[in-house]
């Protein structure tokens, strides 16, 4: 017999409220396609377009603490490929290398303005993957659906960093009033025949100063994947600060 009154009930569905601050775990969701090096290895995500060479990071992320603790919300960043600038950078890997970079100021403290020696060498990462775990403050968002298929979600809007007054309160434990984004849903597309192409799914280095003991301003939690078979990263041994606690 299999007792079914101890299951926790089911959970509404409801988006976090646009604009809500939380203290935020991040953990990377392994795509099986390699990074650079070994770190990284089986680590990234191949585009689900057809033809692109675009390399992603499947991140899940999970409230730490407040009122809306615990719950999950997923995006993933681009680490290579795509559209190129003047100088044949990825123009995806430019923006997310910005939100990673405020990831650590956020998760560690640091002013983002701090360039002294000590600050330059807690933003160093072994790879990608020194990320899984990384707690910080930030501004959460709701992405409105451009297909009526499917529901709105909720999406990262930004890192909080330690030079904004949210920041300092969230850490406090202090509950922030939602400061909404004002996103609206776009405008659906024209319905058509159903053609049967519009009907497919969508070298060694010391380790990071996050990844050894400090007093960091977060402990991370480690949420589990929401995809069973898609494990998160596994952080290495002696790593970050917001992984030790």
């Amino acid at each position: 017999m299999l007792d079914m009154n101890d299951a926790e009930p089911q959970k509404s569905g409801e988006l976090i409220p646009d604009g809500t601050f939380a203290k935020i775990s991040m953990t990377i969701r392994r795509g099986g396609i390699d990074g650079q090096g070994d770190t990284d290895k089986g680590l990234l995500k191949a585009s689900n377009s057809p033809g692109s060479d675009v390399r992603l990071l499947d991140c899940e992320f999970t409230l730490v603490e407040g009122a809306h603790a615990r719950r999950k919300f997923w995006q993933v960043f681009t680490v290579s490929g795509g559209k190129v600038d003047e100088q044949g950078v990825s123009i995806g890997w430019k923006i997310s290398k910005s939100t990673f970079r405020a990831m650590i100021d956020s998760a560690l403290g640091l002013n983002p303005e701090d360039m002294s020696d000590a600050a330059k060498q807690k933003r160093m990462l072994r790879g990608l993957a020194d990320l899984s775990g990384i707690t910080f403050v930030g501004k959460i968002k709701i992405e409105p659906s451009d297909d009526d298929r499917y529901g709105d979600n909720n999406k990262l809007d930004r890192v909080v960093l330690p030079s904004e007054a949210e920041w300092q309160k969230v850490m406090n434990g202090e509950a922030v009033p939602p400061a909404p984004s004002g996103h609206r849903r776009k405008a659906a597309a024209p319905k058509g025949p159903a053609h049967a192409w519009n009907q497919s799914a969508p070298p060694s280095q010391p380790s990071p100063a996050w990844k050894r003991p400090a007093s960091a301003p977060a402990a991370a939690t480690a949420p589990p994947s929401s995809s069973p078979q898609t494990p998160a990263a596994k952080p290495a041994a002696q790593g970050p600060a917001w992984l030790n606690g």
